[in-house]
């Protein structure tokens, strides 16, 4: 099983052929490498599930809070 953190590009970096972008995660700014969905070509404003420093998919601003809502119960556990 892998873990996706959702995010919003901010901007595509300059240069890298386009393969690198600022990404707002839970208010932290990160970058994060868009190339493997370069077949349409991502633009600011979109959200991406990142893992590992990759965007592997795209998403929408509903389906990035099911995530984050997925990751918060998760990292709940079980409560004594």
């Amino acid at each position: 099983m892998c873990l996706g953190i959702p995010g919003r590009v901010v901007e595509i970096v300059e240069g890298y052929d386009r393969q690198l972008a600022l990404v707002d995660v839970s208010g932290e700014r990160r970058k994060v490498n868009i190339g493997l969905l370069q077949d349409d070509p991502i633009q600011p404003g979109e959200w991406v599930i990142i893992h590992m420093g990759l965007a592997v998919e795209r998403t929408d601003e509903v389906g990035a809070r099911q995530a984050l809502a997925g990751l918060e119960l998760m990292g709940r556990g079980e409560q004594p």
